[in-house]
């Protein structure tokens, strides 16, 4: 009998895959796509899966058999039928003499198989065809970690009397940072795709005190390497009121705690918990100085502004003999090479209250202190050779009182990529936007 047939009312709503044990013995009715058609005999497994697991079908009818057997990999499909509990079957539950409705038939071969552990193609291939490589339970647990990590990141900060806001991403200044912009016509004149809300939520912290925002920047720098993006995801915060860099540390510190415990979470509610390394986060991170850290790298004579990624592994690997901790903060980068708005080490001032935070040999996340002076952003500028042109509704900001404040900014796409092992941060990506890849 079809479902068609059975609409007359009786049809029982449908239920996820994940709570099929808690109706054994029930009429149940579930939909999803058919991930693979097992053939044994004069009996057919037909493998069903949903956004919450899968869910084994029984077929014993020849006519039903063969309408299955007809049906591609990923056809969308609708059963109804008497959950019974077989021990050897997924989850001790499987559904028997079903009712089966075809929704969505699909005629084509895929591009790979979904049904194996892992997808068998190169990644290229894997991005070329995003839409459906993403379905595949390997990928789809990337996704997830992601959405919990943001809603660890957004819950830690609510708590700590953050406001979350939303900056726009079509701005009309390219001098932010120096880092190559995406122009484009906007009407009769010239726009950018933002490069981060750092100005807006400068200019917020004049609002609320403490703001947070999570939101696409856009960077048309050309790297073509496994550790940047020309769009990603960013998980920015500003606060008022500061001492210096190490309250905002401080806040990040919990920030991180709270994402962390977030995706383990979601990783044991997914039975995924075993599957990735969580690290513990300590109660204080290790802090190192720019300067200490070329010092220990046998780097004390150079004149180098930044760390290279060697350098990042070299001092997470001290960190963890040292100190027992996959993270790590460092402290006073060179001036030269942070942004104009950030604020100089007062006693040192070749160096800034700046910081990055390094996670499992990367930078993970950046941030600082940031000027708040009228004045100094004038002077700022000027020694950058940067106009103020264009800038003038951020400078207004200052120009009528700000706090000393600071914030930071997370890569989300990072985050996962370490936590997961994975080398390449395209692979963690939806649909991932580089040097060569505009599409899907």
């Amino acid at each position: 009998m079809q479902i068609a047939e059975l609409r007359s009312g009786l049809t029982p709503p449908r239920i996820p895959t994940r709570a099929l044990p808690e109706h054994a013995g029930e009429t149940v009715r579930l939909a999803g796509w058919l991930h693979r058609l097992r053939q044994l005999g004069k009996i057919s497994f037909l493998i069903l899966r949903d956004h919450t697991g899968m869910a084994q079908v029984v077929l014993t009818e020849p006519e039903q058999i063969e309408q299955v057997a007809a049906l591609g990999h990923e056809s969308v499909v609708e059963v109804v039928g008497n959950a019974v509990a077989v021990p050897q079957a997924p989850g001790g539950v499987e559904i028997h003499a079903p009712a089966i409705e075809v929704i969505a038939a699909v005629n084509e071969q895929l591009p790979f198989d979904l049904y194996r552990p892992e997808i068998a193609a190169q990644l290229p291939t894997v991005l070329d065809h995003a839409a459906v490589a993403n379905r595949h339970p390997s990928r789809r647990i990337y996704f997830q970690l992601a959405a919990a990590l943001v809603a660890g990141f957004r819950t830690t900060l609510d708590e700590l009397s953050f406001t979350e806001i939303f900056s726009p991403k079509l701005v009309g200044s390219a001098t932010e940072s120096g880092a190559n912009v995406f122009a484009l016509d906007y009407f009769e004149s010239r726009a950018y795709l933002a490069q981060s809300p750092q100005f807006y939520k400068q200019m917020m912290v004049g609002v609320f005190e403490r703001v947070y925002e999570v939101g696409p920047v856009f960077r048309a720098e050309p790297h073509d390497t496994a550790r940047h993006l020309n769009e990603y995801v960013s998980l920015d915060a500003e606060m008022g009121f500061i001492t210096d860099q190490r309250d905002v540390m401080r806040v990040l510190n919990q920030v991180i705690a709270g994402m962390v415990d977030a995706a383990a979470a979601k990783l044991e509610a997914a039975g995924a918990g075993d599957e990735f390394a969580i690290p513990e986060v300590p109660v204080e991170i290790p802090i190192l100085h720019f300067a200490d850290a070329m010092e220990l790298l046998g780097k004390g004579d150079s004149e180098e502004l930044d760390l290279a990624p060697a350098d990042e592994r070299d001092l997470c690997d001290w960190a963890e003999r040292e100190h027992g901790s996959e993270w790590l903060f460092i402290e006073g980068y060179p001036m030269a090479k942070r942004p104009f708005y950030t604020h100089p080490d007062p006693q040192r001032p070749e160096y800034s209250r700046g910081f990055d935070l390094l996670f499992r040999g990367l930078e993970l996340v950046t941030g600082g202190q940031r000027r708040h002076l009228y004045p100094d952003y004038l002077a700022a500028l000027e020694a950058a050779g940067l106009s103020a042109e264009g800038m003038e509704g951020y400078l207004e900001a200052f120009k009528y009182g700000m706090p000393p404040h600071g914030g930071f900014a997370i890569g989300l796409e990072r985050f996962v990529a370490r936590l997961t092992g994975v080398q390449n941060v395209r692979e963690v990506t939806l649909f991932p936007r580089t040097m060569t890849r505009l599409v899907p």
